[in-house]
């Protein structure tokens, strides 16, 4: 068992390797970083060029009554999006950290499309 969940981790580390390496934000269109475990979600909104984390977002502030883990998801990016407008930024790149474009990563960005981030 240990070595099927060290093999997953490995396999996690290499996909999130590939996608950061492509991925690059900046003051102007900075890096929406997703980061998903078990129970909640987080994201972030970072510029690579000065290392700061400009907005961030996670469901325990959303979170308030009993929901799907998806339905968080994407109130979080519409929040996250809120956030955003409210600082300036409107355009970012998106970093889904080593996770399939599936479920709650996929909620999150449709919701902050929604919220008006354009990607």
């Amino acid at each position: 068992m240990a070595n099927i969940l060290k093999k997953k981790n490995e396999n996690h580390q290499r996909r999130r390797g590939r996608v950061r390496a492509k991925v690059f934000g900046t003051a102007g269109k900075p890096r929406l970083s997703v980061f998903r475990s078990s129970e909640h979600i987080y994201a972030q909104l970072i510029d690579d060029e000065k290392r700061i984390t400009l907005v961030s977002e996670s469901d325990l502030k959303v979170k308030k009554e009993k929901k799907a883990k998806v339905e968080i998801a994407k109130e979080l990016g519409g929040s996250l999006a809120g956030k955003a407008k409210k600082t300036g930024i409107t355009e970012v790149v998106f970093d889904r950290g080593g996770f399939k474009y599936h479920g709650r990563v996929k909620a999150l960005a449709e919701g902050a499309r929604e919220g008006g981030l354009k990607f």
